[in-house]
């Protein structure tokens, strides 16, 4: 804690903070001016930083922020997503398998589901940690070029092992955007739209999968030019790349990070181009701030395991583990599984993409929602609407029923990432947030490195009623696990959660 910092956090300091604060001719029925002068009748902390920002109105240039970082997230999602819709152009093109040769075999779709979150596997728990070190800013932009310089490698492959290795190389890029996007946007918005900023953000990420699913339906059962149309899918969402220089150069630093690495004046600075630009468009003073909560100044991997992190870091861990197990065995398998219930590739394709357009639908939804309801209370809800649905599909043999039923599981699904991407943000503090989600959401991308053979030798065995048996019981520790352990969220303070 810095010396700033215990100042703010004593009984003396406060009251002194008070008194000048009630003196100064420019606070007038509890509201404050923005700018330099107001940053200065208080003591400048971590604290007084984070207080500044948590009070914001939610104007235009704070929704600006988060539609920018929404927009990295459509590219990450176009990439993360596009695997089960051109895997039948994979298996079509000869260069993957449908089912696997053995458990871990390296030419089936298993295996470049597998070699993905692999990848997202290492990008989130060895790599986590730089958005912690360099900030939010900078990970952000490298994490974003760094995967799709690899899915243009990855669009020239031809060879299983070339399409492995390549789509492991995109998975540790995209790993580390899935960290910094959702740290970053926690820590840009007031305590009081968390929930409606990472609906906003999931609502466009989510546009991607209608997107990737259309583009495969046209082209995946196509050769445009001799090129097979699932490497044409792959080039389409490298276009990302010319988006990001001008994405960057209109998102600032995270305040709260310089002021958590003792950059005190440069957060400051961002604080009061943000509280100038707020002011402007609301047309009245901004509210005055509420009392700075102390903020740690260094944080480790072990503070993940000490009250109150620790209970809710293997909270999480469980989590993650069983969420994949639902939400990318469907989303990576649909067009698989509508095949083998006897449904042509086209056909298939075509079904998929209607299903698709439901995925934004959900976060869209949470625009309404995400502040009115707890994320945990949320979250298993649409876990128990998930095991409903997805048994019920099994059995579905009637396209309206198909369609309709794959509808509800992507809404439930899309309404449960949007909540706990939210949710596990909340619950660290801004020393460690980066690398401790890392580590815990790194626990899914493990999970779904071998949910992808599990779901293939299931499919195989038991055909898909079975792989929705094996959903409907990762879904049910879901509901088990937050609806047990998880701390309520809602319209409080991320220093006030850290307590």
């Amino acid at each position: 804690m810095t010396p700033s910092d215990k100042a703010i956090a004593s009984p003396d300091a406060v009251a002194r903070a008070a008194s000048a604060h009630a003196a100064d001719p420019r606070h007038v029925n509890g509201s404050a001016g923005c700018g330099p002068q107001s940053a200065a009748s208080d003591a400048l902390s971590a604290g007084s930083i984070s207080a500044r920002l948590d009070r914001l109105p939610a104007t235009r240039t704070i929704w600006k922020q988060v539609a920018l970082l929404s927009l990295g997230f459509f590219f990450e999602l176009y990439d993360l997503l596009y695997t089960g819709y051109v895997a039948p152009g994979l298996v079509r093109s000869g260069l993957l398998t449908p089912t696997t040769h053995g458990l871990f075999g390296t030419t089936g779709i298993a295996s470049f589901i597998a070699a993905l979150f692999a990848g997202l596997f290492v990008g989130t728990i060895a790599c986590g940690f730089l958005a912690d070190r360099f900030g939010r800013r900078a990970i952000f932009t490298w994490s974003l070029l760094w995967y799709v310089a690899a899915n243009v490698v990855m669009a020239f492959q031809h060879s299983a092992a070339g399409l492995n290795t390549w789509r492991f190389l995109a998975g540790v890029g995209i790993g580390v955007e899935l960290v910094t996007i959702g740290t970053y946007i926690s820590e840009l918005v007031p305590k009081h739209i968390r929930g409606r900023a990472f609906a906003c953000e999931q609502a466009v990420g989510f546009t991607a999968v209608p997107v990737v699913a259309f583009l495969s339906w046209w082209l995946v059962p196509r050769a445009p030019f001799g090129i097979d149309g699932w490497r044409w899918v792959v080039l389409t969402g490298a276009h990302g790349a010319v988006f990001v220089w001008w994405i960057r150069r209109h998102l600032p630093e995270s305040p709260r990070w310089l002021a958590q690495k003792g950059r005190l004046e440069e957060a400051d600075r961002v604080m009061t181009k943000l509280e100038r630009a707020v002011e402007a468009e609301c047309g009245k003073p901004l509210p005055r701030p509420a009392m700075a909560q102390p903020v740690p100044v260094h944080g480790r991997f072990a503070d993940m395991w000490v009250p109150p992190y620790r209970r809710r870091t293997i909270m999480l861990i469980v989590f993650n583990v069983f969420q994949t197990i639902g939400y990318f065995g469907f989303a990576n398998w649909v067009p698989t599984l509508l095949i083998k219930q006897g449904i042509t590739v086209t056909t298939s394709l075509m079904y998929s993409s209607i299903i698709a357009v439901a995925a934004p639908l959900g976060p869209m939804i949470g625009l309404y929602i995400g502040d009115r309801f707890e994320r945990k209370s949320v979250i298993v809800a649409m876990a128990g609407v998930n095991v409903a649905c997805g048994l019920w599909f099994s059995q579905a043999a009637s396209t309206v029923l198909l369609v309709s039923l794959g509808v509800c599981l992507t809404l439930a699904g899309n309404i449960i990432s949007y909540s706990y991407h939210a949710y596990q943000t909340e619950l660290f503090p801004t020393s460690i947030r980066a690398r401790a989600v890392g580590f815990v959401y790194s626990w899914s991308r493990f999970s779904a490195i071998f949910t992808a053979f599990i779901i293939a030798g299931v499919l195989r065995d038991f055909g898909v009623t079975g792989v929705f048996v094996f959903i409907a019981s990762a879904m049910a520790i879901v509901m088990i696990a937050i609806g047990t352990l998880g701390p309520r969220t809602r319209d409080v303070a991320l220093e006030e959660i850290s307590q």
